[in-house]
């Protein structure tokens, strides 16, 4: 399938409400028609907790389109647009083809595969979903981030070419399968060795080396 922008999003975080409690999160944004994209972060958009989100190598959440069939069929209910709180979300760019370091075109910015989504029960919350979660954790369904190689516009007419795919073909799904899931020490070792993933993740990644080297 070829890859297409359905939706691109931005928003501030703000006070939202959950079975009456209230929470900031940066999770809820609006549907734009173009966004500005810097080396740091998108314009007039941002996260809340910057411990755990944001930054130059999680530029732009990137959501896979073909989720939100999945999703609304087993909930039997309908998403809001952007629910997981992705910048762009796309057709055709799976989690299973998408590799780290892989780098696109998306308007007149050059954007590079930096890591997947560790999903955060925040998902629960603004879906009133309370399983919502578990099941992004056991299906992989992450989504993904950029960061930003350069600065440009992306507008929601703007094509996405696949300029340079990355060589040893480490896929978002790949990684978080190892993480979550199957923890094999050999498949740990080669995703260490990806300059190209976020220290984030090499950080996850090497802490859980050592516990399964230990073990």
């Amino acid at each position: 399938m070829t890859a297409q922008i359905i939706w691109l999003s931005k928003g501030k975080p703000k006070t939202l409400i959950h079975r009456g409690g209230e929470y900031r999160s940066g999770i809820s944004k609006d549907q734009v028609e173009r966004l500005k994209v810097t080396f740091e972060r998108v314009l007039d958009d941002d996260v809340e907790n910057h411990e755990f989100h944001g930054g130059s190598e999680r530029v732009i959440c990137v959501y896979p389109y073909e989720h939100y069939t999945y999703f609304e069929k087993i909930y039997s209910t309908t998403l809001p647009k952007a629910a997981f709180g992705e910048n762009l979300t796309v057709t055709g760019m799976p989690e299973t083809n998408v590799c780290i370091g892989d780098i696109y075109k998306i308007g007149n910015t050059i954007l590079q595969v930096s890591q997947g989504r560790f999903p955060c029960s925040t998902i629960n919350k603004h879906t009133s979903i309370n399983t919502l979660l578990k099941k992004v954790v056991e299906t992989g369904y992450t989504g993904y981030f950029f960061r930003v190689l350069e600065e440009g516009t992306i507008t929601i007419q703007s094509e996405i070419k696949l300029l340079e795919k990355h060589p040893k073909r480490m896929s978002i799904a790949d990684i978080h399968h190892t993480y979550f899931h199957d923890k094999d020490l050999s498949e740990i070792e080669k995703i260490l060795s990806i300059d190209e993933l976020s220290l984030e993740w090499k950080n996850r990644m090497m802490k859980l080396y050592n516990q399964v080297h230990t073990n």
